[in-house]
């Protein structure tokens, strides 16, 4: 963790900051000598988003995925708890998705994967004076995909990669993640980290939690609402969400029954 700090740190003082318009050459397909080599030794964190597309597309609970194919990094200055993918302990360390031809859940594969060769920063996350969100490319040396000869602009690539919906998730959680009460060096009760990383993270298990306990009778849930969370696991994580700012730090985004 304290690596990824530095990382950070590097990419905000020192990488070129590229917007939607800006272009960039890269490639990837078998014929490329690096073909696979970027699915190895590699720390992917996985969003709530992720999860849920992982997990449905291997049709296995969300339990049965993060006992699987999860680590939970263990870090005194993280805020709430995160989850990375499991590396094969294999000799190259490889994704456990990745085949010899190429991603298994590719059409579902995690955000940053899609988004690889680009990262995006956020100045305004770690600095309330930062400036706004800019993209950089992750010129690894391992890769050879940048000398092939395809043309991209940002926006042409994140379109192609189909990362929209991806994002829109990212925001929502964002709410959650860099909440105002964890920049007042505020921290979440044990109880509390594990409801987070329930709704978060094992969504099966809080689909249970608010259909088999008392939920309904004590909040007032649109009837059109529960019959949308009860079958779609998208729509749950953001009723969860939702949820996580009403009992985590007392918003008004729920409402009690009289």
């Amino acid at each position: 963790m304290e690596e990824l700090q530095k990382l950070k740190e590097t990419i905000l003082a020192d990488y070129p900051r590229l917007n939607k318009e800006s272009k960039f050459t890269f490639g990837c397909n078998k014929n490329v000598s690096c073909f696979n080599k970027c699915c190895s030794d590699v720390n992917i964190f996985l969003t709530p988003y992720d999860i849920i597309r992982l997990k449905n597309r291997l049709k296995i609970s969300s339990q049965v995925f993060l006992d699987k194919y999860t680590l939970l990094p263990i870090d005194e200055k993280q805020n709430h708890p995160v989850v990375m993918l499991k590396m094969d302990n294999d000799e190259n360390k490889s994704c456990p998705f990745v085949t010899e031809e190429g991603c298994s859940v590719y059409e579902d594969r995690p955000w940053s994967c899609r988004m690889f060769p680009l990262g995006v920063a956020s100045p305004k996350e770690t600095d309330e004076n930062g400036d706004g969100e800019f993209y950089f490319l992750l010129e690894e040396s391992v890769c050879r995909g940048f000398e092939e000869d395809t043309n991209w602009t940002i926006d042409k690539w994140m379109k192609g990669q189909k990362v929209a919906e991806y994002t829109e998730m990212g925001e929502h959680f964002k709410e959650i993640s860099l909440h105002e009460y964890f920049k007042q060096k505020k921290q979440l009760e044990p109880a509390k980290l594990e409801m987070f990383y329930t709704v978060c993270y094992n969504i099966d298990k809080f689909r249970e939690f608010v259909f088999q306990s008392t939920f309904f009778k004590r909040f007032k849930v649109d009837e059109e609402i529960v019959k949308k969370i009860k079958e779609d696991d998208k729509e749950l994580l953001l009723f969860g969400f939702n949820w996580l700012r009403y009992c985590l730090f007392g918003d008004k985004t729920m409402e009690l029954k009289k």
